[in-house]
């Protein structure tokens, strides 16, 4: 059980521009990634939970099982995503086992409504095979935990708030770094413009250390950029605006995310 780190150590990252912006995903604390649907949330998410080879438990309630083994199969590999898929249908996966082998402690829990009880259980699991907690815990959204009933705008509020509370505890308690994906206010869900603290959903922004926002860009040959803007940032540089931000293309084929300032392998 004597796994190096603690809280307050950053874990491994590969987002370069987000590190000069002094963005750290630290242990023991909790982090909020918040954009427009389908603008790159999961794939940010995703790339962190990938790297590095970390203990890593992933709550992936908004995408399932074939979707995630198929991305998380591409940016570990660099293969194309979608002969990836393929091979999963057709149950000629073998070729890959030796990959994912090596990213043996990373859990997927594919529940489409977890309750903090399964949250909970999970990570009791996780504790009891491996000795340890994970150093990454995602919650892939946090909108898709079941809380209890909600019945009006402020229930929904104070229950996203509520929320955050247990997920930060969770941080301090476990020493993981806590992400949970999040959505943003209507004007902002076409993902075109820089997204502001004040476009996150529920202007829930009290109790995350850190909060990303996420807008891209589009050209004609469907060439995709994503801008992460830190918003809110305890421990570093933050711009509440979304106007500064750091760039990272997309590689359609392998799901990967690379600096546009600094290419950098994976």
């Amino acid at each position: 059980m004597g796994l190096k780190g603690a809280a307050g150590e950053p874990i491994p990252n590969p987002f370069n521009g987000l590190a000069r912006h002094e963005v750290e995903f630290r242990r023991g604390e909790f982090s909020l990634i918040a954009a427009g649907p389908g603008t790159g949330k999961s794939l940010l998410a995703l790339n962190l939970a990938m790297y590095g080879n970390l203990p890593c438990l992933y709550f992936s309630a908004d995408s399932g099982a074939a979707t995630q083994i198929t991305r998380a199969t591409a940016i570990i590999t660099g293969e194309n995503v979608r002969t990836i898929k393929r091979k999963l249908i057709a149950e000629d996966f073998g070729s890959y086992h030796a990959h994912l082998g090596k990213r043996w402690w990373v859990r997927f829990n594919f529940d489409a409504r977890p309750t903090p009880r399964d949250l909970e259980r999970d990570l009791a699991c996780y504790f009891e095979v491996f000795g340890c907690f994970p150093h990454l815990i995602v919650v892939d959204n946090i909108t898709n935990v079941d809380g209890g009933a909600v019945t009006d705008a402020e229930g929904f509020t104070f229950g996203l708030e509520a929320m955050c509370d247990y997920l930060s505890e969770m941080a301090r308690e476990t020493k993981a770094h806590v992400t949970a994906l999040h959505h943003v206010v209507g004007e902002f869900s076409d993902g075109l413009k820089p997204i502001p603290l004040s476009g996150v959903k529920g202007k829930i922004g009290r109790v995350p250390s850190l909060i990303l926002t996420i807008h891209k860009e589009i050209d004609g040959m469907d060439s995709r950029i994503l801008n992460v803007s830190p918003v809110k940032n305890r421990e570093g540089f933050e711009d509440s605006s979304g106007e500064t931000f750091s760039s990272y293309d997309f590689n359609r084929d392998n799901m990967r995310l690379t600096d546009l300032d600094s290419l950098s392998e994976f």
